[in-house]
């Protein structure tokens, strides 16, 4: 089967690569324009065409994806069928019917649950004890066609956005060269999403990924690994905006009647008082520093009555 992969960021190379491994012929790859990142903000390819390059697969980078250019070009491939994970681009209904057997998008959830750009940060988030990835066909509604496949994965209480992401992504890729050799056969069958359960995750802000020490501890400890590796997880010290790596769990109890947000540094844990429970923090990194232990990076700054906001 001839097709056309839609994906951007590292995510998504993993189910790149297992279609190019599998038997269908991926014909060219539709990935975001280069973009600035590092410190030179110069232009660099993203994690998906890095990939196409070295597997000698065409890429498309439209700038805008109703462009009649990328239509054109699009039409002339003749894709069966186009797989998408992690594009980063809705589609308007001229692409959509464009594959003969349609888009099929990979999701990092148990729809209906969390449609939208962040289903794992927000699975853990919420406090999720199971999530999954699944494949639909694409409609013109966000994330809401009919299901192709689901496989589910557990959350474990350590499981960062990016632990989570790397078992969905290896998981997500299985079940989509699955989902790809059954249209190819005529054997797919996709079934509505359930009307009931239905909820949303949108792209998380620099606000969501703020500390709330005012929050119980375990809702601090969801934040911090729902934002973990990206955007960051992240909390005040007076004009310095401190990014907060995941929790330790190995501390024990902390001191009692910590106020929320004030941090005081026991032997070799910085404990940080919440709603319920101190929080024991893990890695710190603080402006133009290194990531390093809390307890070094309480101990450089020399000063007494530490408040994190």
């Amino acid at each position: 089967m001839r097709v056309v992969f839609a994906g951007t960021p590292a995510v998504a190379c993993t189910a790149l690569a297992a279609i190019a491994g599998s038997g269908h012929e991926v014909v060219a790859v539709v990935t975001r324009p280069d973009a600035p990142r590092g410190r030179g903000r110069g232009l660099e390819p993203s994690p998906v065409a890095v990939l196409a390059e070295e597997l000698g697969v065409p890429i498309l980078r439209p700038v805008r994806i109703a462009d009649a250019e990328f239509e054109a070009a699009l039409r002339a491939l003749r894709p069966d069928c186009c797989p998408v994970v992690a594009y980063g681009n809705l589609l308007p209904e001229p692409i959509l019917g464009i594959p003969t057997l349609g888009w099929v998008n990979l999701h990092f959830s148990l729809l209906p649950a969390w449609r939208g750009a962040a289903p794992v940060q927000w699975a853990i988030l919420a406090g999720d004890e199971v999530t999954g990835a699944c494949t639909f066909r694409i409609g013109p509604g966000l994330d809401d066609g009919p299901l192709y496949g689901t496989v589910t994965q557990a959350i474990s209480r350590q499981d960062t956005t990016g632990t989570l992401l790397e078992r969905l992504a290896d998981a997500g890729a299985r079940l989509l060269v699955e989902t790809l050799d059954a249209l190819a056969a005529g054997t797919a069958i996709a079934v509505p999403q359930p009307r009931d359960g239905v909820t949303y995750a949108p792209k998380v802000t620099a606000d969501d990924a703020r500390v709330r020490w005012t929050d119980p501890l375990i809702g601090v400890d969801r934040r911090i690994r729902a934002m973990t590796p990206a955007p960051g997880a992240w909390t005040q010290l007076g004009e310095q905006r401190v990014s907060i790596l995941p929790l330790r769990q190995d501390a024990g109890p902390g001191p009692v009647g910590l106020p929320p947000g004030h941090a005081r540094l026991a032997g070799q844990v910085v404990w940080v008082g919440t709603a319920t429970e101190p929080a024991a923090l893990g890695e710190v990194r603080a402006p133009g520093r290194r990531q390093m232990p809390a307890a070094d990076w309480v101990r450089g700054l020399r000063v007494d009555g530490i408040v994190l906001a």
